[in-house]
């Protein structure tokens, strides 16, 4: 998760690309949190040099950072159009002489819809059973049913800035701003309904502990940043900006734990399916917890720290076994790790390269990598067996930083087939859906050429 933009901020900010030859260098930091004398109604703009030449997006062992530009976001004022201009013109890509593989791949990359609300920034994006949630910085969360991608249905409640939101079977979490999360159950009686079951953490709680001293282990004292669930020891577990993470019970949603998690600010969580826990910081570390079950104040024990070249970490995710995990930087880059199936340990595998401003969330499925950026653009990633990351397309269509994402196998309601559906949400408020299909050649390697066009259908 990237950390929250300034309050300040207008609810809805409109953006545009522009070319020049320039690359001045800057600090990606600066981007995501602008300065207190920025201009009032800040936009941002994507900025590309007129030689449309690529090297090819492809994994290294070794992240080499020199001579890395990037472009700083200008500040314009032209409005969003109710109407996306074309998703990404025909590229080449640039063949690289030292790699064995060539340069794209043959794939089919389609915007299947693209809804803009009055609700501003677009925050937070989560899929459950064909239903997709989102959050922005209104007090709703609005509810999509898959696949006509039709909403269905609004939560509203009094706090707005839904910056997080996790589902887990019939319940429905969701992290505020305002330091608290909202517990809905989910029934399906014919129709899907949520009822509103608390608001944590309680207030007559919260005053016993504020009695006993105990306030500031039974909530949060910044905005919430990242919400994970543990199905199996029915634990929820949530990040703040105030560099702690707690862990609550599901059963009775109370607080259990507090963790000083990190020196800085926390971006995002993830728990694995064993319940290892990983955090990600503004501190340039992944940290890695592990749960003992035992009585004590401190359940939760630090296994390892992992360095993230010296850039703070905005997100983070894991494949769907636990072997990799991903973690994206604002330097760009999104670094992974590879667990050993047999000592468990994590070690350090490479980076993606592609993007130009910071890596602001992440989501995989099955062998896909979808990374979202402060660059207007997403990249779909596919893992090979042989470990070779292979960019398969860049989605381009939105006018501001890429904030959230999730993705799906297939398509709901038609065959099983190779390719992924991804939902992306943008600070420019648009909500797009994209599907994207590899080819694959009889040897079952995906085909490769020297183009990719993207195209884009609806609005």
């Amino acid at each position: 998760m990237a950390s929250l933009d300034s309050p300040n901020s207008p609810p809805n900010s409109s953006f545009a690309i522009r070319e020049t030859t320039t690359h001045p260098k800057t600090n990606v930091a600066s981007i995501l949190d602008p300065a207190p004398n920025s201009p009032p109604n800040p936009s941002f703009a994507v900025r590309e040099s007129t030689a449309h030449s690529f090297l090819r997006s492809i994994s290294t062992k070794e992240a080499s950072f020199a001579g890395f530009h990037f472009s700083p976001p200008r500040y314009s004022t032209p409005s969003l159009h109710s109407t996306s201009p074309l998703s990404s013109p025909l590229r080449t890509f640039s063949p690289n002489p030292a790699s064995n593989h060539t340069i794209s791949l043959d794939a089919s990359y389609k915007c299947l819809s693209s809804v803009l609300k009055k609700d501003g920034q677009i925050l937070s994006i989560a899929i459950s059973n064909g239903i997709v949630y989102t959050g922005s910085d209104t007090n709703l969360i609005r509810i999509w049913k898959l696949p006509e991608f039709s909403e269905c249905g609004v939560l509203k409640t009094k706090a707005c800035t839904v910056v997080a939101i996790a589902v887990s079977h019939d319940r429905l979490f969701a992290g505020y701003g305002d330091t608290k999360i909202r517990v809905w159950r989910r029934t399906w009686d014919g129709t899907l309904k949520h009822v509103k079951l608390a608001t944590i953490p309680r207030t007559g709680g919260y005053v016993r502990s504020y009695i006993a001293g105990k306030d500031k282990m039974m909530r949060h004292m910044g905005p919430i940043t990242s919400l994970a669930v543990n199905i199996s020891d029915n634990i929820l577990y949530s990040a703040s900006l105030d560099k702690t993470v707690k862990v609550w019970r599901i059963s009775d949603l109370k607080c259990i734990e507090n963790i000083p998690a990190h020196s800085e600010p926390i971006n995002a969580i993830v728990v694995a399916d064993d319940g290892i826990l990983y955090t990600a910081s503004d501190d340039a570390t992944i940290r890695v917890w592990r749960r003992n079950f035992c009585r004590g104040e401190w359940p939760h024990s630090l296994m390892v720290t992992l360095p993230a070249k010296c850039s703070p970490v905005k997100t983070l995710t894991l494949t769907g076994d636990g072997g990799v995990l991903y973690g994206g930087c604002t330097d760009g880059y999104v670094h992974y790790w590879l667990k050993g199936w047999l000592s468990g340990q994590l070690r350090y595998g490479g980076a993606l390269q592609g993007h130009t401003h910071a890596v602001m969330c992440l989501a995989t499925v099955s062998n896909f990598v979808i990374s979202g950026s402060a660059d207007s653009s997403s990249r779909v990633w596919t893992r090979e067996q042989d470990g070779q990351h292979v960019c398969l397309a860049v989605l381009v269509g939105h006018r501001g930083p890429i904030r959230c994402v999730t993705a799906f196998l297939g398509h709901s309601g038609e065959e099983v087939e190779d390719g992924c559906t991804i939902c992306t949400g943008s600070l420019d408020g648009v909500l797009k859906v994209w599907r994207v299909t590899p080819m694959k050649s009889a040897s079952g390697r995906f085909v490769k050429n020297d183009y990719f066009e993207l195209e884009e259908e609806g609005v």
